[in-house]
């Protein structure tokens, strides 16, 4: 399993891209994806709702189990990913492009945030 280099991740294993313009895209790991199995059903926040860095902001249930979504930046949601709404396989089957989850308009960012390195560490672990 390969973490694309330029993001980075949370230890609830969220990744994150770089912002542009001040706004980042958030989805869930490969190593999350693989995790929860079969991804059926995700909850994300509306456009417009504030999320808070290592709070709950929405929900993805899976034939195994259900699991908070938790947002790795405190910002404004921008956007959400409808096509993972209709189809929550996405979300497993290309968890790094079009599985993506939300974007945010980043107003504050924790320094917790791991490298794509220090994430596959944290994982191994």
């Amino acid at each position: 399993m390969s973490n694309p280099q330029q993001l980075r991740y949370s230890k609830e294993h969220e990744w994150l891209t770089a912002a542009e313009d001040g706004v980042a895209t958030v989805g869930i790991t490969e190593h999350a994806a693989n995790a929860l199995g079969d991804v059926v059903f995700v909850q994300l926040p509306a456009v417009g709702d504030t999320v808070t860095a290592g709070d709950s902001c929405g929900e993805l249930e899976s034939t195994k189990s259900v699991s908070d979504l938790y947002a790795p930046v405190t910002g404004e949601v921008t956007a959400v990913n409808e096509d993972v709404v209709e189809d929550p396989s996405l979300v497993n089957s290309a968890p790094f492009e079009g599985g993506w989850l939300f974007k945010v308009r980043v107003t504050d960012e924790p320094g917790d945030l791991l490298s794509a390195d220090e994430y596959t560490a944290f994982t191994a672990g």
